[in-house]
């Protein structure tokens, strides 16, 4: 049961993160096809609520998606236990989101 949940809330965050993927990437085109600096940008960004939910949605959901990756691929490969498994994801898991939610802010705020 739990594997089939952890199924789901990676493919989930899949579905969330592709939007946010496009949408990111065309953002950055446009930033460089019009030339604008790295200051330009946070300007534009600096105290921005729709910025700070977009990627903080967009940080949430690579986590999520991240760690439950990181847990597959350590099974498959080291055959670890689920008690080491589960350990070991949620450490990354957590400092991927307080990295991720920190570079949110400093872009944000």
């Amino acid at each position: 049961m739990v594997d089939l949940r952890l199924y789901l809330a990676q493919r989930i965050s899949a579905l969330v993160m592709v939007p946010l993927v496009f949408g990111h990437l065309i953002l950055m085109i446009y930033a460089v096809q019009n030339g604008f600096s790295a200051d330009e940008i946070l300007a534009r960004t600096k105290g921005s609520l729709g910025w700070g939910l977009y990627y903080g949605l967009f940080v949430f959901a690579v986590t999520i998606h991240g760690a439950i990756g990181l847990r597959a691929i350590l099974f498959e490969w080291f055959g670890l236990n689920k008690t080491l498994l589960n350990s070991i994801s949620w450490a990354v898991g957590l400092v991927m989101l307080a990295l991720g939610i920190r570079a949110v802010i400093a872009v944000v705020l």
